[in-house]
């Protein structure tokens, strides 16, 4: 249970603060700033993975947790545990946000700004890269390196620096989701359900080829 409450909290903060820094930018009319959205995204990603991450992994993210399950580096009856404790952190962070901020029409919601096609490249990509970080600077399922908060803070902030304007760069299923149905902007959301799924699982293939020993070591 502890691992779940860690979930719950982790991806509630990440999101609160995250799509917090999105809405506050929007009601503001801007005073955040696309940087300061980044930063924002970059920093709560890291404190929450040294909060966290000695108890539940510092998942945050159905994507993360489906493709350590593949990896063989986590159990996939675990699985659902840790996506419901995520979506309903991330549904208790979109709720107060809505609370707090009635006057936003979007939430932080994830609302590309091109096609959907080329969005679904986009956010497969992101997530591809990220969990390319996450699970070579991972130790295992319950563990993580002492420099793996500062490594997956910096390639979030990164992605969400130079993707954030034509995806707001979300790399988590959980994260569009929630501010998706309580805003109502509930377009093209699929795709940011399938792409990251489909992003992780390849970094994980990728990894087996390059670091077999790393990637897919039942042990873990």
């Amino acid at each position: 249970m502890k691992r779940y409450i860690s979930e719950f909290i982790g991806t509630f903060a990440m999101i609160f603060c995250g799509t917090g820094a999105i809405t506050i930018n929007e009601v503001t009319g801007g005073d955040v700033t696309h940087v300061g959205i980044a930063m924002t995204w970059g920093l709560i990603v890291m404190a929450m993975i040294y909060a966290f991450g000695e108890t539940s992994g510092a998942h945050f993210n159905p994507a993360v947790s489906i493709a350590f399950a593949y990896a063989k580096k986590f159990s996939w009856r675990e699985v659902p545990k840790y996506i419901l404790a995520q979506v309903l952190g991330a549904f208790a962070a979109s709720l107060l946000l809505w609370f707090l901020f009635p006057s936003s029409e979007i939430l932080g919601a994830t609302i590309p700004t091109v096609d959907v096609w080329r969005a679904f490249v986009l956010e497969f990509l992101l997530t591809f890269f990220l969990m390319v970080v996450i699970i070579n600077v991972s130790t295992g399922s319950k563990e993580i390196g002492p420099v793996a908060g500062i490594a997956i803070g910096a390639v979030v902030l990164l992605e969400a620096m130079f993707a954030g304007p034509i995806t707001n760069a979300s790399m988590n299923p959980a994260r569009s989701i929630a501010p998706a149905f309580v805003s109502g902007n509930l377009q093209h959301l699929w795709m940011y359900i399938i792409a990251p799924i489909l992003g992780a699982l390849l970094a994980v293939i990728s990894c087996k080829m390059v670091k077999e020993e790393n990637c897919c070591d039942e042990k873990c």
